[in-house]
């Protein structure tokens, strides 16, 4: 993963990827999305700080040379307005999943040793297609994580008796001894910039604090506030917290990172599939713990690299037809 974050730096500094090649090249990541933005957000996802009347002017030029196109509000590489109506429809899915996903996350912010917890995923983003999931990033107590990832998964099982097992997907845990992410790109500075804290207020801001690196990459972005104060912990958290903060919770807590190691060793082993088909895996340490379904973060950037190459040359196929002329 380090090999490819200093890579695609070094591919995405030059002077291409600067004033309007730096819209292109955020329509581009979104593309891989079939996600269309609006004006607003192309400028807070931009790669470099651009005043509002040269941003415009930009965005004016890309549009006249048709390198890039406009549809009810959105822009997007492609000549294609369905585009826009996809989006559409799924920021209007979103608006219900949200209210949905702030209520199981105040209610999963009460399982012993949970931290914090914030919607991650295309919902952060304000979009849900037919089949979305409501994704969550979750902290724990330094020490206790696979404790209260334990105790969530198995409640987790519960669900599928109603169906609602999509409602709860635990995809990304950490502990607050691993508040710092290792892999710093593109893809994880904007799903720690768009990461919408639920609860868990205080630890999520040091959360934020331990990752202003991702700033660089998206200066114009700024991570969001949450919106309703923390839910009151109950007393049977309190409780079972009290039982586990010693040393039979010290070994409990080893034990359930090595019985889910090896678990889930076996499911890889045997290229286990998720009911959406995907190549299921979990990416694990003492500290961390994080679902990686056919390496899909690491299929993101190499699509990303892609775009930008197509990007640059048909960009550049653009110039040469307009210089002939």
């Amino acid at each position: 993963m380090e090999q490819t974050d200093v890579t695609e730096k070094k591919q995405t500094t030059g002077d291409f990827f600067s004033g309007t090649g730096s819209i292109l090249k955020t329509l581009g990541y979104f593309d891989i999305f079939h996600y269309p933005l609006t004006r607003e957000e192309i400028k807070t996802f931009l790669s470099a700080a651009a005043d509002d009347d040269l941003f415009d002017q930009w965005l004016a030029e890309l549009t006249t040379e048709r390198s890039i196109y406009y549809f009810n509000g959105f822009y997007s590489l492609h000549n294609n307005p369905l585009l826009a109506y996809r989006r559409k429809q799924g920021n209007e899915r979103a608006a219900g999943l949200l209210i949905k996903g702030n209520r199981i996350g105040r209610f999963l912010y009460q399982f012993p040793f949970v931290r914090a917890v914030g919607i991650s995923g295309s919902l952060s983003k304000n979009f849900a297609d037919e089949k979305a999931d409501i994704d969550f990033f979750v902290i724990t107590k330094t020490g206790r994580l696979w404790i209260a990832r334990t105790l969530m998964h198995l409640f987790k099982k519960l669900t599928f008796f109603t169906g609602q097992q999509h409602f709860f997907c635990m995809n990304y845990y950490i502990d607050e001894k691993s508040l710092l992410l290792n892999q710093q790109n593109i893809f994880t500075a904007i799903e720690v910039k768009t990461l919408l804290p639920v609860s868990g207020e205080k630890t999520m801001q040091h959360f934020f604090t331990a990752n202003q690196w991702a700033g660089k990459w998206l200066p114009g972005c700024s991570f969001r506030p949450q919106e309703k104060k923390d839910p009151s912990i109950t007393w049977l958290k309190k409780l079972v917290e009290w039982m586990f903060s010693n040393k039979a919770g010290n070994l409990a807590e080893h034990y359930l990172f090595r019985l889910t190691e090896k678990r889930w060793s076996r499911k890889i082993k045997k290229e286990k599939r998720n009911d959406k088909g995907a190549r299921m895996a979990l990416i694990t340490g003492k500290h961390f713990a994080r679902s990686n379904p056919d390496d899909f973060q690491e299929k993101v950037l190499a699509l990303y690299q892609q775009k930008l190459s197509a990007i640059r040359k048909n960009y550049q196929a653009t110039a040469a037809i307009s210089s002939a002329r």
